[in-house]
């Protein structure tokens, strides 16, 4: 399963609208006439001066929201670790995964023996996925009725407390959907930490295909975007790849 990204939406007409929060900063302009007088040269001039300046809040009056499909539970896990963000994910508690897809890692994929491990794993989680929720629901179903709730309302709710319980042996490989919004100094903090060669190969991928989206609508904005090493030293330390170089040469 391939990770899927679309740019659902952004601040319209955002390198324009950073220039003006830059230009408000350091000129004596009123908030009238902020946004006069910006045209392309100006302000791609203000947006190199904040870069080199390294001068970042002004690029937080921009957002811009994904929508993403074909991602593991375990890489939402280090997504939410990046808390200036909204997120809102399909949940498991409401959706029945009747037949759950999921995400193989690519060195199971290449690996014949691992993969049929990994496949077994997966259809064990699904019987037992399965067995639980048929169980779970005609306990729950039979007591609602026994309380006299109607039996049509009785089968929802007898349905939803039964996968709420059952999705606890789904494993982090189910793949799941969300919408993140962000706006671009959060973005450009996200690029640093997982287009890095040492972050996990899934958010790697997710992260470059998000950095693409937003270089198409914003390239000034997003010139030097990427791993930390392409505009300064790797922060890695010992634990570095070694390929900063190379690293610069592919994300400029």
């Amino acid at each position: 399963m391939a990770i899927h990204v679309e740019l659902l939406q952004y601040t319209g007409d955002p390198e324009r609208l950073v220039s003006a929060a830059a230009k408000l900063c350091y000129s004596s302009a009123g908030i009238e006439d902020v946004m006069e007088g910006l045209n392309e040269e100006k302000t791609q001039r203000f947006l190199a001066m904040l870069m080199e300046m390294g001068h970042e809040s002004p690029i937080e009056h921009v957002s811009f929201t994904f929508g993403v499909e074909g991602v593991s539970r375990s890489l939402l896990a280090q997504l939410t670790r990046h808390r200036l963000a909204s997120y809102s994910v399909k949940s498991q508690r409401y959706v029945k995964e009747g037949q759950f897809a999921f995400v193989v890692p690519p060195e199971i994929e290449n690996l014949p023996e691992a993969k049929a491990v990994y496949l077994k794993a997966m259809a064990d989680d699904q019987a037992a996925y399965d067995k639980l929720t048929g169980l779970l629901f005609e306990k729950h179903f039979a007591a609602l009725t026994a309380d006299g709730m109607p039996e049509k309302k009785a089968k929802s709710t007898a349905e939803k407390m039964a996968i709420e319980d059952a999705r606890f042996v789904l494993p982090n490989a189910c793949e799941t959907k969300l919408m993140v919004t962000m706006n671009a100094r959060s973005l450009m903090n996200f690029f640093h930490h997982r287009c890095c060669n040492r972050a996990q190969w899934e958010i790697r991928e997710l992260a470059d295909q998000m950095l693409a989206l937003v270089r198409e609508v914003a390239p000034t904005l997003f010139a030097h975007a990427g791993p930390s090493c392409v505009a300064g030293p790797c922060p890695e330390g010992k634990m570095s790849c070694g390929r900063m170089a190379q690293m610069r040469e592919r994300y400029r």
